[in-house]
């Protein structure tokens, strides 16, 4: 897979206190566009952090009702993938201070 299709497939990566308890797991976060499979997710990640996958797991996060004062509105639906990694790898970039 060519990088700037591996760009356009990973939209960020998600880094939270849960997430980064997962990254003890070798599991990694992000979010990926709504129409991406699980096979282009995996071919992706290994594409932008020379990484093996071993298993991508994915879930569709629902939008949620939001208010502002008398405006109702949805927030945006996403698409969240969490990565493992194969024995050994791990991803620099996304480690910060651990």
């Amino acid at each position: 897979m060519e990088l700037q299709k591996a760009y356009d497939i990973i939209t960020r990566p998600i880094l939270t206190e849960k997430t980064y308890s997962l990254m003890q797991e070798r599991k990694y976060t992000f979010e990926v566009v709504k129409d991406a499979t699980k096979p282009e997710i995996k071919e992706a990640i290994e594409t932008i952090f020379k990484v093996k996958v071993e298993k991508v797991y994915v879930m569709n996060m629902k939008p949620k009702p939001k208010r502002l004062g008398r405006s109702e509105g949805y927030t945006r639906g996403w698409k969240k993938a969490i990565v493992k990694l194969g024995e050994g790898y791990v991803i620099r970039e996304l480690q910060g201070s651990l």
